[in-house]
């Protein structure tokens, strides 16, 4: 029966790529002169760490970022923008977490959608994905449509297609 996977991934090297692109635009802009403005990307937990001096300059990295991810193929959804901290002295820090998996509730989400479309599938919950397993493969294209056409926050790929 054919089937595939709804996820929420994202390319780690990609990711690294847009980070390190952003880091040298930065350093390179005339509004960023005597800054010291960081960013690091913490591969393990997923997390970019920004400081900077002040708000601003935390709006034009986080600007740059987005940009650049767009760029490198990755949609900014995956980005959990959280509050700005107020470090030691005049800094600002803010921490940008790289969400990944596809958590429970937006998982219920996708399969109500699928289940009011009257699709003849079974969508599945299985851990940080969805599974939809069908007897066509053109009802299967049909929630792939369905699914890029609703906003649900994050960004989904459709892997693992079977037949």
């Amino acid at each position: 029966m054919p089937s595939f996977d709804i996820v929420n991934k994202v390319d780690a090297q990609t990711l690294d790529n847009a980070i390190n692109t952003a880091k040298k635009e930065i350093l390179n802009r005339f509004d960023f002169r005597d800054s010291k403005s960081t960013i690091d990307l913490d591969k393990k937990t997923s997390v970019i760490h920004v400081v900077t001096e002040n708000d601003m300059r935390i709006k034009a990295i986080q600007d740059a970022i987005i940009t650049r991810m767009a760029k490198q193929g990755l949609d900014a959804k995956a980005l959990d923008l959280g509050e700005e901290q107020y470090a030691s002295g005049n800094m600002v820090k803010k921490d940008i977490k790289v969400r990944e998996g596809i958590d429970k509730e937006i998982a219920k989400k996708i399969v109500k959608l699928i289940k009011d479309a009257n699709l003849k599938v079974q969508p599945a919950i299985m851990d940080d994905q969805v599974r939809v397993t069908g007897k066509k493969i053109d009802d299967l294209q049909a929630v792939i449509a369905l699914l890029r056409g609703a906003d649900l926050g994050v960004p989904l790929q459709f892997v693992n297609m079977k037949s």
